[in-house]
C-alpha cells in the first residue's frame, strides 16, 4: 500500500504540488548490517549520496533536492508541513519519499527509528526551517528540482515514476 499526502504551502513552509509517498511495509530488512541493505537498494535505482542516522526532531526541509528515508530498525511519529501537518507512524520496513519544500520532524526522540536517506542521483541537500529570508530563494530552488528519473525501490518503472508524472 502507498499513502499519498499532498503537503501545500502553509506560509511557512512552501510545500510542494508533488504528494508525500509512503510505502508500508515495502522493504525486506536482512538481520545482517540492515542499513547496508537499504543503501545499496537505493543506489541500484539511483539515489545516492546516502546516510545512516535518526530523524531530526525539529521542522525542516530541503529545496534543492527530494529526499528518500527507508527505515530498517524502530518507529516514530512523523509529521509533516508545520505544526497542524498531519501525523503519521514510520516503522522499520516503511519508505517515506519527500518531495522538495516539505518540512518533516520526527515527534519522537531522534534515534527511536534508524534510516537510510538518499537523494535521486546523488544530489547534494540543503537544510532550511523556516526562518524569516529564507524565502523566495527556496521557492525559485524548488521549482527548478526535476521529478526523479527512478523510483527508489523499482527503478524507472516504479510507482513514484507513475504517481508524480501524471
Amino acid at each position: 500500500m502507498i499513502q499519498e499526502i499532498l503537503i501545500a504551502d502553509d506560509g511557512l513552509f512552501p510545500g510542494n504540488k508533488l504528494p508525500a509517498l509512503l510505502y508500508k511495509n515495502v522493504l525486506d530488512i536482512s538481520l545482517l548490517l540492515p542499513a547496508k541493505h537499504v543503501r545499496h537498494l537505493f543506489e541500484k535505482n539511483g539515489w545516492r549520496n546516502s546516510w545512516d542516522a535518526g530523524i531530526f526532531t525539529y521542522h525542516h526541509y530541503h529545496s534543492v533536492t527530494h529526499e528518500v528515508l527507508g527505515i530498517y530498525s524502530g518507529k516514530a511519529t512523523i509529521q509533516l508541513g508545520d505544526d497542524k501537518g498531519p501525523k503519521f507512524l514510520v516503522e522499520k520496513g516503511d519508505v517515506l519519499v519527500i518531495p522538495a519544500g516539505v518540512a518533516h520532524k520526527n515527534l519522537d526522540e531522534e534515534n527511536d527509528v534508524g534510516v537510510v536517506g538518499a537523494y535521486p542521483d546523488g544530489r547534494d541537500y540543503d537544510m532550511n526551517y523556516g526562518q524569516p529570508g529564507e524565502r523566495p530563494k527556496t521557492d525559485e530552488n524548488i521549482a527548478r528540482v526535476p521529478v526523479p528519473a527512478t523510483d527508489p525501490l523499482e527503478g524507472p518503472a516504479g510507482e513514484l515514476i507513475r504517481r508524480w508524472r501524471s
